[in-house]
């Protein structure tokens, strides 16, 4: 039986994936094993948002060689869509994948024999125009933690400046609800009591060959009666597909949480036009005021560029103030990174690279500030923690509905249990501390 181990740079899609593509090997009558204990096959799943994850991905196949040298190298995921050439010359690859291949890896990649070659001989590569990925593969992380990523749409019709991801992904194509829902009822018997909705584009679900079939939130609907499951998570959604249905069903649902992920990307209208995103930030205001009209307790978290073409210093001071004054949780912070073939690149002037590190470690420090001051509005409330194998230091750690993590004294019967209980104080790690309320919650 030969042993394949999975390494997966970038996004929750792309864990969705691999542990699909992993259960494929499985089926196949692989072993799936840890990356350090000599596997005979690597699958590496890689990112390519920022230049970074390229870099990742080299030392990712260094480290493959190192354990083992004789091992069969394949290279899937975003950046393998996008320079199947430029990996193809890396030492050590032996195949890669692009977009509408990496399904079908067992099939193409034969025994995963490693011919020798000489150091001038590139990895085979397998990689198709990105016109011809529309199949759509179901594909949802398990086994992995305590709740899963459930993939429910791929590709985007976006053409966002900065972002390479309709390169490298394709178009708008999704599942179908009864797919999805069939998907969740087969987690929700695995045990998993979390399951986080994901995708490129969640809220443009519903296209099949260009056609809108079905609606997101006629999704939400759907799997709101999926029995077994008893949270279900919006990983990211845009501002102008959050509609006002939707913030309204899921502040009344009976499984979906009050968290919302709403990439923002910059506080600056100019700036949002110069990146081609599809609304202005007043929408943006409407709906976070909208979410904590309804759900006050509600997590809010915020994606933000900084650094892009354009982005002058009181522009990012506008989207600094901006973000100040907005009653959000958390911030993820992305600094602007040159990706060739994208419309940003010819944008001038650029942003000095010792500008983008400035104002990216401003806004960490107000995503600090942002997230204590939302723990330290739920102090002394009652909330249902879902806790994880995550053990450290004699304690574990979970989530709750709303998103704040939690630490208690580590008790084996509750990991993958739901516990209600109430926030006491926040600790010097960031981590909230609590007190028992009652016994196990029945649901």
């Amino acid at each position: 039986m030969k042993k394949v181990a999975f390494y997966t740079l970038g996004c929750k899609l792309n864990y969705s994936e691999t542990s699909t593509i992993g259960r494929m090997f499985e089926s196949r009558g692989y072993q799936k094993v840890e990356f350090n204990e000599n596997p005979d096959i690597f699958i590496i799943n890689t990112c390519s948002v920022t230049e970074n994850a390229d870099k990742k991905c080299k030392k990712i196949v260094k480290e493959a060689n190192r354990v083992n040298p004789d091992g069969y190298v394949a290279i899937i995921g975003c950046y393998a869509q996008l320079k199947p050439q430029e990996i193809s010359e890396i030492e050590g690859v032996d195949a890669v994948l692009g977009a509408a291949e990496k399904f079908r890896l067992v099939d193409l990649l034969g025994d995963f024999v490693k011919e020798p070659r000489e150091k001038s001989e590139k990895a085979a590569v397998f990689n198709s125009n990105i016109e011809e990925a529309v199949d759509y593969h179901t594909s949802y992380s398990l086994n992995d933690r305590t709740r899963t990523f459930l993939k429910v749409q791929d590709g985007c019709d976006y053409p966002c400046s900065y972002c390479t991801i309709p390169l490298a992904r394709g178009k708008s194509r999704s599942d179908s609800i009864a797919n999805v829902v069939k998907a969740a009822k087969e987690i929700a018997e695995s045990g998993v009591k979390e399951i986080v909705l994901t995708g490129v584009n969640i809220g443009d679900f519903g296209l099949q060959n260009g056609v809108r079939v079905e609606t997101f939130f006629d999704l939400i609907k759907e799997l709101d009666e999926v029995e077994g499951i008893e949270r279900f998570r919006i990983s990211s959604i845009e501002p102008n597909l959050l509609t006002d249905e939707i913030i309204e069903f899921v502040a009344k649902s009976k499984r979906f949480v009050p968290h919302f992920h709403i990439p923002l990307q910059s506080g600056s209208s100019k700036v949002l036009a110069l990146m081609k995103r599809r609304y202005k930030r007043e929408l943006y205001v409407e709906r976070v005021n909208k979410i904590k009209q309804l759900m006050p307790d509600c997590c809010i978290g915020v994606d933000v560029i900084v650094g892009h073409p354009g982005e002058t210093e009181e522009e990012f001071l506008e989207t600094y103030n901006f973000l100040n004054e907005l009653n959000i949780s958390y911030l993820h912070v992305f600094t602007y990174s040159e990706r060739p073939n994208t419309h940003a690149v010819s944008i001038k002037p650029t942003v000095p690279s010792s500008k983008r590190a400035e104002r990216s470690k401003m806004l960490h420090i107000l995503s600090d500030k942002k997230k204590r001051f939302f723990y330290e509005s739920q102090i002394g409330k009652q909330f249902n923690v879902l806790f994880e194998e995550d053990i450290e230091d004699g304690n574990m750690h979970g989530w709750t509905e709303n998103y704040v993590r939690v630490t208690a004294k580590y008790d084996p019967m509750l990991i993958n249990e739901t516990k209600k209980v109430t926030l006491s104080s926040i600790n010097d790690k960031m981590l909230v501390e609590v007190e028992e309320v009652e016994e196990y919650v029945v649901h």
